[in-house]
Parts: structure tokens; sequence; C-alpha cells
């Protein structure tokens, strides 16, 4: 396409293109919308038309992606479109293709499937099908297309995106379109996002819906675990993945499996005895149920399937014990979407709303996927191949390489999996003298405390270490509240909420070390472990100071960031928090429910403390209109404004409001006060109801994601402890994942990376996402851009890439 200096361009020209002079230049190579613009500027998404389709297998999380793609574009200026039932209705035409309405998307968020609907269309495999879909889309002026699917839907749309010219020309010869047409839209510009169960997609840490499928498995679980224990007996569970065995691995280590089947990793000659032994040993070892999880694609390495039934039937033959089947099927792909399958999404489809409009005719197509929960920027090309290749390599029987293609994360989990389920009398012994090593919780409540002590024990035993169980806190250990754990002892504590051991929230007097310096010494602890919140770090701290007063207590100690609040220094995301997220979602899902039939704001109050991310992501994932942080200033000019922002909301046909609150925000202007001003403001068009959720946000069984990540910090953390014994170290370190990485720190680091009077990080990466909420609640066309964190990975080193 020929190029002129944006001055030389007639006004014609200018208009044709959709881009002023002034945006022109304001754009970056890269860039993925115009920054810098005054205000009254027109956007460069003006006269845009943003396709977004579905295709493929459904995935729950799919309509969070659509609703925020196309408020984003309405927001950002461009116009979407819904193309129904994926590539069939893009072939079609029709009223298959048709402009979206804000209110269209209302109330979605929280709905399974996808509303657009998604179809397979044969005939879009052929040149002329093709063409066809070529012509619907130029006809009703699109060019832009954001595709929703798995890798056979993005490689299809990247085919229709290289194709396009060659079918555009053919169309103007054949006469279906015009010249001018074929002119006004000469390239198809295309950003993909991954909507796929099965987490397969290579490059993104997540696909959209696998959270969500990861959640239906474990549920299912946890409930067959009660009724086996019942019975003694074994149940072999069938789950998604053909060709990805992440579903699989991963509920195996957060349902407390005894064994995995997966594609990546045929099992050897002979599997079938080394399973039985395994499940035979923990029948030895107290364990009453037994679940073996069974990847749909899974293969033995001659290439033969290995069904969920023949498992069973291996079972009864070897250990006389009955064993029955269970085949989730398509359950995991029904059902309202998880809090991460709402939020991630909606900063998906804002990203890809941006991506889309800002793209020029010659850049490549791309997928935005998940990296350390930040956007992560793909080839389509690329992401796509490397995906095929794990098959690839599967099927030339290079299994370790396959494995490895997965990611760290996921082979990690494999080694971690083999600790967890493999009892101890078939664990290698050790010659060395046990070092004990004791376990306790400090603070408030998280959900997922249980899972946390389970691996330590597990990956203590594994490491020859002995592991104590302090009962109570600090008071605890005090009173010598102590006694080993076994195996056997944490067995079942997986899917447990609350706390076995206990947890109090007081923070040790200085009068107190000598009293816990002595406990030390009597039970000869070599080693204390802190699974809890900001308490603990306050307590560690205190110790700290104190370590040359008493000596007894310079043993090693390490901190594992245990809190719903998500307030811990070097932690981004702490055990707990998503299981709250989860359960503050699902109240809001009911709170928006019970006001169907009337005209009501609610507003709803989270905990958080001065940590505002349960109520800001909860806000993201439960649709609601307004959030009150207290990391921000509010004042009452600002509640009048946003009061009567809403009484003219509903004076135009809004029916239900959703407000919500971090527990501190405002200060002085709590809950009650809040409410207050938004009735004395309704002026009769709405009512007001609110709801302090409460301790419902930390009850309940962990989620898979709260059970995955206190598995892998007990992981690294064990083998720190380890580490530390062998080398004589004292060291007091807090650990934590940041940027996708375990990483370490010496207590004196805390007081640089928090603020004392707020008791939080001084700086939350989850913060950058605040304005979305002003975007999926706005209907009116603005310019309204900010900045989102971005991990580069088209260029050559991506590991080298900085957040851009």
């Amino acid at each position: 396409m020929a190029t002129r200096n944006d001055e030389e361009k007639t006004e014609a020209d200018k208009a044709k293109s959709g881009q002023t002079v002034t945006e022109k230049k304001a754009l970056k190579k890269g860039s993925t919308v115009a920054k810098g613009l005054r205000d009254g500027a027109k956007s460069k998404a003006e006269g845009v038309r943003l396709g977004i389709l579905t295709s493929g297998g459904d995935a729950q999380g799919m309509n969070a992606a659509v609703r925020s793609t196309a408020r984003s574009a309405i927001v950002l200026g461009a116009v979407p479109y819904a193309i129904r039932e994926g590539w069939y209705g893009a072939v079609e035409g029709g009223d298959l293709i048709h402009e979206l309405k804000w209110g269209d998307l209302s109330n979605t968020i929280s709905k399974g499937g996808t509303i657009i609907g998604t179809a397979r269309s044969d005939e879009f495999r052929e040149r002329s099908g093709m063409m066809k879909a070529v012509e619907n889309l130029i006809q009703n002026g699109i060019d832009r297309l954001v595709s929703i699917g798995g890798d056979g839907t993005l490689s299809g749309t990247e085919e229709l995106r290289q194709l396009w010219p060659e079918l555009v020309a053919e169309l103007v010869k054949q006469g279906r379109i015009t010249a001018d047409q074929a002119e006004a839209h000469p390239n198809l510009m295309v950003v993909g996002l991954v909507g796929s169960i099965d987490n397969d997609m290579t490059g993104t840490d997540m696909t959209i819906g696998a959270d969500s499928a990861l959640n239906r498995i474990v549920l299912a679980l946890d409930q067959l675990s009660s009724t086996a224990a019942s019975h003694q007996r074994t149940f072999v569970v069938e789950v998604m993945g053909r060709n990805c065995g992440y579903l699989a691995l991963m509920s195996a280590v957060a349902g407390g499996s005894d064994y995995v089947l997966i594609p990546e990793m045929p099992p050897t000659a002979g599997w079938e005895d080394d399973m039985c032994k395994k499940l035979s040993e923990g029948r030895k070892h107290g364990r009453r149920d037994s679940i073996v999880i069974v990847a749909e694609g899974a293969r033995d390495r001659e290439g033969n399937p290995i069904t969920a039934s023949y498992v069973a039937e291996a079972i009864e033959e070897r250990t006389k014990e009955s064993a029955r089947v269970t085949i989730l099927g398509h359950i995991q792909r029904g059902g309202s979407p998880s809090a991460y399958d709402r939020w991630m999404p909606t900063l998906l489809g804002y990203a890809a709303a941006k991506e889309a409009i800002g793209a020029a005719p010659g850049d490549g197509a791309k997928v935005l996927g998940v990296r350390y929960n930040r956007i992560a920027r793909l080839d389509l090309t690329k992401a796509v191949a490397d995906t095929r290749h794990v098959r690839k390599l599967i099927e030339a029987g290079e299994y370790d390489k396959a494995v490895a293609s997965r990611g760290s994360s996921f082979t990690d989990m494999v080694d971690v999996f083999r600790v967890l389920s493999t009892p101890p009398s078939l664990l290698p012994p050790l010659e060395r003298k046990a070092k004990r090593v004791a376990i306790m919780h400090v603070g408030g409540l998280a959900p997922g405390m249980n899972m946390a002590a389970r691996a330590a024990v597990r990956f203590g035993l594994q490491r020859g270490l002995e592991v104590l169980g302090v009962q109570g806190s600090f008071q605890g250990l005090i009173d010598g509240d102590i006694r080993t754990l076994d195996w056997k002892d944490v067995e079942g504590w997986d899917y447990l909420g609350g706390a076995e051991l206990g947890t109090k929230r007081e923070i040790p007097t200085i009068e107190e070390f000598y009293a816990i310096g002595r406990s030390v010494e009597n039970h000869k602890i070599d080693a204390l472990i802190l699974i809890g919140g900001y308490n603990s770090y306050l307590s560690a701290q205190g110790i700290a100071a104190e370590l040359d007063r008493y000596p007894a207590l310079k043993i090693p100690m390490l901190l594992v960031p245990a809190s719903i609040d998500n307030n811990l220094p070097g932690a981004e995301i702490s055990i707990g928090t998503d299981t709250a997220l989860n359960n503050l979602t699902w109240s809001m899902d009911l709170i928006k429910e019970s006001a169907a039939a009337s005209k009501r704001c609610f507003i709803a109050e989270t905990m958080g403390r001065h940590c505002g991310y349960l109520a800001l992501m909860s806000s993201i994932s439960s649709g609601a209109e307004t959030t009150y942080l207290e990391e921000d200033t509010i004042t009452l000019e600002q509640l009048g404004r946003d009061a009567a922002e809403m009484r003219k909301s509903f004076k135009e046909g809004r029916r239900l409001a959703l407000v919500v609150r971090n527990e501190l925000a405002g200060e002085q202007y709590d809950l009650d006060f809040m409410a207050d001003v938004f009735k004395q403001e309704s002026h009769g068009f709405y009512d007001v109801r609110t709801d302090a959720i409460g301790y419902l946000q930390q009850g309940g069984a962990p989620s898979p994601f709260d059970r995955l990540l206190a598995t892998r910090l007990m992981y690294r953390a064990m083998a720190r402890i380890d580490e530390a014994l062998d080398n004589g170290e004292n060291r007091i370190e807090y650990i934590g994942e940041e940027n996708g990485k375990v990483s370490f720190h010496e207590i004196a680091d805390m007081e640089k990376q928090v603020d004392p009077a707020k008791r939080r990080p001084r700086e939350q990466w989850w913060m950058s996402m605040r304005p979305l909420i002003g975007v999926m609640a706005s209907s009116k066309p603005a310019v309204k851009d900010f900045p989102l964190p971005v991990v580069d990975l088209t260029r050559q080193n991506p590991e080298e890439t900085p957040y851009c």
C-alpha cells in the first residue's frame, strides 16, 4: 500500500483511513492506541468497525472477553460487531453479523458459554467459503477482527488474514464488491484471544476457561473423596485434555490424587503394577480414598489409548478392590466462570480492542495471552506453530521435550506430584539424622493454610526432615502444644477450609521471646516456618531485632504469605486471596439476582483493610459500576457526583447498579454513610441496599489456584530450609511469587517494600487496572486510554523483554 506524508493527505484520505494527522504523529511504532491526544480530539477509532467472534469449543470466560472487547471498542470510539456462530456466521452473513449495542452485553459476565455462539464450519475451510466470509465482512465494513478460540480458530483466522488481499481482488473481478470497497478494506487486521479450557497454547500462562474448568474438576474430586473414603474405594476420573495434560496434572496436585496419566508423559511398560503398588501403600499409611486422574488423550508408549475403564479394570484385577469410573465430560466447560476467568478476559478484551484499533496494515497477526498476570503479546503464527510442535514431540516419543515445552511450572508440577503422592514407605531412605522443622500459622485465617501445611509435611519427609506442627500460633509454641506430623496426619487437608493447626493474630511481645526461645530449645526445633499474614511478618521483624539477646532463636525462619488481604511484601498473590475473590464474586452474583425485580443500587463491602485488591478485582469480576478503594482519596463532592450520575442512569432505564467499597475506603464515609448519600440523591428513581459480605470471604474449601500456589511456595520453602540447615545459615526470610518467579527476601527488606502505616506494599501491580471499571461502566464514546503492563514476546529474546 502506497504511503504519503500525513500533511499531504486530503481530507477524503483522512476520512477513509479514519486517522487524523495529529493522531498519526501521536502513534508510536508498536503502540496499541494513539497516546497524548487532547480532550476533544478525534479518536483513531472513529469509523472503525470491529468484528468479534468466538469459534471452536466454548470456554467459560468467553463472555467476559466479548463484553470487554465490545464495550472497550465503544468507549474508544469504534463500532463493535458480533459475528454469531463463529466462522459459520461469517460465511452465512445476514443477521448473523450485526452491531453490538451497550445493553446487549449487560449481565453477561457471569454467564458460561458464549452469548454470540460458536460453531465449526466445514465451508470456511474451503477457499470459496473464505471468500464468502470476506465478502460478508466487507459488506458490513469490517476489516478488523478479534477472534476468540483455540489454535484451530486462530490458525484459520491467520490464514484468512494472509489470503485477504487476493480474495478481495477476486471479489472485485466477480463484481461481488466494488473497487471502492476493496480500496477501503485492503487488509484484515487480526488480534486473537485464546479461549480453551485445555490451557494448551504455548507462550501464555493461562487460556480463557482453564481456571474455571480446573475449579469444576477439583470440586468434583473433593466430592468424590468423601464417598470414596466412606467405602475405602478407588475412583478413576477422566478429565478433558486431548493433547495437553494441564487439567489432569494440576487437578491431581490440587485434589490430592494418587496417580495421574497425561499425554506428555506416557507411562513405561508395567505402569499398572507401579500404580497399584502406590495405591496399596497409601492404604497401609491410612488413606481411605484413592483417586486416579486420566486425561482423555492419555496413551502408553506404544501409542495405545489408556481409557478410564481400562485403568479401573487394572486396579480391580491387581488389588481386588472395587474401582469406579467417573467421566466428567462437558461439565468441565459449563457453568459460571471463576473470578479469574472474568477479570483476566476483561483485561484481555480491553487490550485486544486497543490492539485491533491501533493495528496497521503491515502489522502481523497477534495473540494476546497472559504472562505473570500481565498481558503478553505473541506472534499468532509462531504461537500456533509452537503449540502444534508439542503434539509432534509427543508423537515422536520425545516426552521430556514435550513436558519442557509446557513451561517450567508444568515441569515442576510433575516432580511435585511425584513427591506428594508417594507414600513414605516408597521414598528412598536417607542416612542422615533428621532435622526438626516446626510449622505454624500466624494472623488471620486464609483458605489454603491447610494445603500449605500438608505440602510442608510431605516435602519435609521426602527430604528426610521431621516436621512438627505447632497448635495455636506463638501461644501454642510457648505452651509446648507441639506434635510430630506424619504422612497420614495431613491426609485430606488439601480440601479442608480453616486451619487444622489453628491461627491467632497476636504478635508476641518482647517479654515472651524468652519463653519462645526456651520452647525452641526444649523441643529441639532446628528451623521454623510461619504460614500467615502481616502479623507473622511483624512477629519475625520483632524476633530479628532481638536475636542478640535470645540466641536460641538464631535458627532459619521462613515466612510463607497467606492472607486474603493480599497485602504482603514480595508476593503479588497471597495464599487465600483467590478463594476470597471467588467467594466475593459468587456473593455479588447472588446480590444482583436478588435485585432483578426492582430498581436497586447495591453497595457491597469487602474485606482487605488498607489494601483494595479484593474490592477492585471483585468489582471487575462482578461487573460493578463504581468502586471505592482505600488507596484513593474519597470526597463528599465525589460521592455526590457519583450518586447524581447513578440517578441519571436509572432515569434513562437502568434497573440495577452495583457499588463496591473496600472496608476502610473513605475513612469516616463508612458503608451506611455512603448508602445515605446515594439514597438522598436517588430522588425516588432507585432504592439502596447494603451488604457487608464479611467472613464469608475467609470460608470454604480453597480454590485450585490457592492449593497450587501453596504447594509451589512450600516446595521451594522446604528446599530453602533444607539448604540452610545443611549450610548452618540462620536467615529470617520471606518467600513469594513476583513476575512469575519465586523469590526470597531478608526480613530487613520489608521496611523498604511496605508502607508500615498502611500495612501494604508500596507498589501494587494490580492498581494499573483501576481504569477498567470506568471503561466497562461508561456507555459513551470517549478517548480513554490507560497504560497496560505488557510483555512483548514478539521480539527475538522474550526473556530479556521488559514490561512495556
